[in-house]
């Protein structure tokens, strides 16, 4: 019996980077999420709500929702602000 000769597409050097490049990617999707969730939780807290609220816009769905309620709610912060500005001034 003769052996099976078999014919390879690629070089083994490409094989060797393929795992490298997906691993790379992952990682940088990984990187870009991270800092994603840092953002918004330093919007979050800015706006006058819990900071952990930030990482709800990681949630498919959710991402909608938060980005809907940070545009058209009233901020605690805008709140706080108004009621300021609703106190009598002392005379001096």
């Amino acid at each position: 019996m003769e052996p099976l000769i078999v014919a390879h597409s690629g070089s083994d050097a490409a094989r060797a980077i393929v795992p490298l490049v997906i691993m790379l990617a992952l990682l940088f999707g990984f990187m870009v999420t991270v800092i994603k969730a840092l953002i918004c939780c330093k919007i979050f807290a800015k706006a006058g709500y819990c900071w952990a609220f930030g990482l709800l816009m990681l949630v498919p769905i959710a991402d909608i929702i938060m980005a809907f309620i940070l545009a058209f709610g009233d901020w605690p912060v805008q709140r706080e602000v108004r009621l300021l500005r609703q106190q009598p001034k002392p005379y001096k």
